[in-house]
């Protein structure tokens, strides 16, 4: 069955009711609201974050996954600093993913970037490339070298009253 589009008028009209639709969570049997691209934009959806999405990164996910759970929620401030502190092998992709990421959101959203934190970062598997390595007796062992698809969302943190 196929949605009719509508028209910026109509968009403008309805606005409150759309983001709010689009913003609640249904249950499963309940079909969300889906929006064009093209009405995305028009209502604004998407203008409150920054995002940066690195994909193919030769490193295993389980090893970005360790070092995304250490920064979720926090200050961007804070990240950066257990970021530049953490020994392991993700942590200086994630630093540049996370500056490109308040980079977007402050140049292309004119978002304070005193008040971003990592609303969002997850990150998911990608192609996997199978190796071999000779082993004793003529043999060979398969190695799959891992990659990873890293996406990170920044957000301006509201004030409370």
């Amino acid at each position: 069955m196929e949605r009719k589009r509508m028209e910026k008028d109509e968009l403008l009209a309805k606005k409150d009711e759309l983001i709010a639709a689009y913003n609640a969570s249904a249950p499963k049997s309940k079909k969300s609201v889906i929006l064009f691209k093209r009405e995305r934009k028009i209502l604004g959806i998407g203008r409150d974050q920054g995002k940066a999405i690195l994909r193919f990164a030769r490193i295993a996910p389980g090893k970005v996954r360790i070092v995304l759970n250490l920064i979720k929620g926090k200050d961007i401030e804070e990240a950066y600093a257990i970021l530049k502190f953490t020994p392991k092998a993700a942590s200086e992709i994630l630093y540049k993913l996370l500056k490109s990421a308040e980079a977007n959101a402050v140049n292309n959203f004119d978002l304070d970037a005193e008040k971003l934190y990592v609303a969002d970062c997850f990150v998911n598997p990608g192609p996997t490339l199978k190796r071999m390595q000779p082993v004793s007796r003529g043999r060979g062992n398969r190695i799959a070298k891992r990659t990873s698809h890293i996406t990170v969302i920044v957000k301006e943190r509201k004030e409370e009253a």
